[in-house]
Formats: C-alpha cells, sequence, structure tokens
C-alpha cells in the first residue's frame, strides 16, 4: 500500500513539474541591444564589472542551462528584469544613476549577492579586485 501511495505521489510531482514546464514566463531569453555602455576607466574596470555584475546589470546577460527549467526560470527572469532596472550598464546614458551607489554596494559586500555566487564561482571577487572594482566604478560612473 505504501509503495502505491509513493508510487502515485512520484507520479503526481512529475506530472506538475511537466506541467509547470509549459508556463510562458521565464523563457525568453534575448538581450536587447547594448545602447551605450559606461566611461569606464580601464579595461580592467570593466572586466571586473563583467565578470561579478553584468548578468544581472547589463543586456549582455549570459543565461545558464537552469534559466530553462521552471521554477527556476521564473526566479531567473525575475532577478535580471530587476537588476536591469535598477542598473544597466549596457543602457547607460546622462540620466543613468546609481554610480556612486552600486560601488558603495559592492563595498559593502551586498553585491554580487551571495546566493548568486555558489552557481557562478566566476562572480565571486577577491579581496583585491573587490577593491579595484570599487576604485574603477567610483572613477566611471558619475
Amino acid at each position: 500500500m505504501l509503495k502505491k501511495v509513493l508510487g502515485l505521489g512520484l507520479l503526481v510531482l512529475v506530472g506538475l513539474f511537466v506541467l509547470v514546464q509549459l508556463a510562458p514566463f521565464g523563457r525568453n531569453h534575448t538581450n536587447p541591444p547594448v545602447v551605450q555602455e559606461p566611461s569606464w576607466d580601464s579595461a580592467e574596470t570593466r572586466a571586473l564589472a563583467k565578470r561579478a555584475c553584468f548578468d544581472c546589470h547589463s543586456n549582455e546577460t549570459a543565461w545558464p542551462w537552469y534559466s530553462n527549467i521552471a521554477p527556476v526560470s521564473w526566479l531567473v527572469a525575475r532577478d535580471v528584469t530587476e537588476g536591469r532596472s535598477k542598473m544597466n550598464f549596457s543602457d547607460w546614458g546622462p540620466t543613468a544613476q546609481g554610480g556612486q551607489k552600486v560601488a558603495r554596494q559592492v563595498q559593502r559586500g551586498a553585491m554580487p549577492p551571495s546566493f548568486y555566487l555558489p552557481m557562478h564561482p566566476t562572480a565571486q571577487l577577491t579581496a583585491d579586485e573587490r577593491t579595484q572594482l570599487i576604485a574603477g566604478l567610483q572613477k566611471s560612473l558619475p
């Protein structure tokens, strides 16, 4: 009897997983064109920002394999949309805000967020890289 209940429960879970894949949200992984980047103070600052920030804060997101599997795809799409809305290195213009603010976020250790790092170990910055990125952001972003 227990085997039947467990088997039925597993079947229901698999069925729900398959059904949730049909949801249309979170699978549109197009990147808008790059409009304008900040005037970076150095290639090194841009490289560090690209490594640690661009997946959520630019139009150059590298969409990982798991971003195609619901419900994780929903979370990834939401994070990228939210990140781009707060600051987008690919759409930087005279009205762009937040450059100094992001330097403070990096300095406090709030960016990149800790939940992001286990699946994106290349975004992990050493203490020296963090210091270099902060200084570069302060010079590059008005």
